[in-house]
């Protein structure tokens, strides 16, 4: 399966790994600026934008990845579901990433029998069951969830509704073991980043940065969708991208 890889500007290469609902197109919209000085590369994963359908599973996404997009060194940005991605991906092939920056990792596993995080992550997992087949619906039920600070958009959208339905009968995030030992023992920095407001995100995000040794960052603003606060989250980005900091 080939996946779409949006391409925009010039210069050293960032990918960038969406989150679920929206593809690559969308999901960076905020980042744009950045192609002055970088080579954006957003692949849309499976199920979302122009990629074949196919159910959302962070292993299989990763090596999608992995094999097809780092084909040389990059920046790797994760968003999401997509962050988990991005660091399965980034353990398959360290040798091609420059710095790892994951943006609000649901990453519930990495702290099982934390009783904030145990019980968002069985309302997570009773969500992704479904049955939801009214994108609306979905939405409705979703972004409180998520933390997702937008109205549910009436009509929904032909990219959201794809989305939508990818969402139901994907692997839940919660079952990724990250590969966090190999992480802390690469060659490149990396960088936890969230949009305070939920504890669970924080949680997640101070336990993955203690186990592998990454940086920490709050970006607040707009909740679950830091890369959308636009200036604040690029500057913090390019400021990792250049010093590692």
């Amino acid at each position: 399966m080939r996946l779409h890889v949006h391409r925009w500007g010039s210069g050293p290469n960032v990918v960038l790994v969406h989150g679920v609902l929206l593809g690559g197109r969308e999901a960076w919209r905020a980042q744009r600026p950045l192609t002055e000085r970088w080579t954006l590369l957003a692949p849309d994963r499976l199920g979302h934008g122009k990629s074949p359908d196919g159910v959302q599973d962070f292993e299989v996404d990763a090596e999608l990845i992995a094999e097809q997009v780092l084909g040389e060194p990059a920046h790797l940005v994760g968003l999401s579901y997509g962050a988990i991605v991005a660091m399965f991906a980034a353990a398959r092939r360290p040798e091609m990433v420059r710095t790892l920056t994951v943006v609000e990792p649901p990453a519930s596993g990495v702290v099982r029998g934390n009783e904030v995080v145990d019980a968002w992550d069985a309302e997570l997992r009773k969500f992704l069951e479904g049955p939801l087949d009214d994108p609306q619906e979905v939405f409705k039920a979703f972004f409180p969830l998520a933390g997702v600070p937008l109205p549910v958009p009436d009509p929904v959208p032909g990219t959201l509704g794809r989305g939508a339905r990818a969402l139901i009968g994907m692997r839940p995030p919660g079952d990724a073991d990250l590969p966090l030992d190999l992480l802390a023992s690469a060659d490149f920095p990396m960088l936890a980043v969230t949009g305070g407001h939920r504890p669970e995100y924080e949680i997640i995000a101070d336990e993955i940065a203690a186990r592998s040794g990454a940086r920490r960052a709050v970006v607040p603003g707009m909740g679950h969708l830091v890369p959308d606060t636009g200036k604040p989250f690029n500057m913090r980005l390019e400021s990792f991208f250049n010093h590692g900091q």
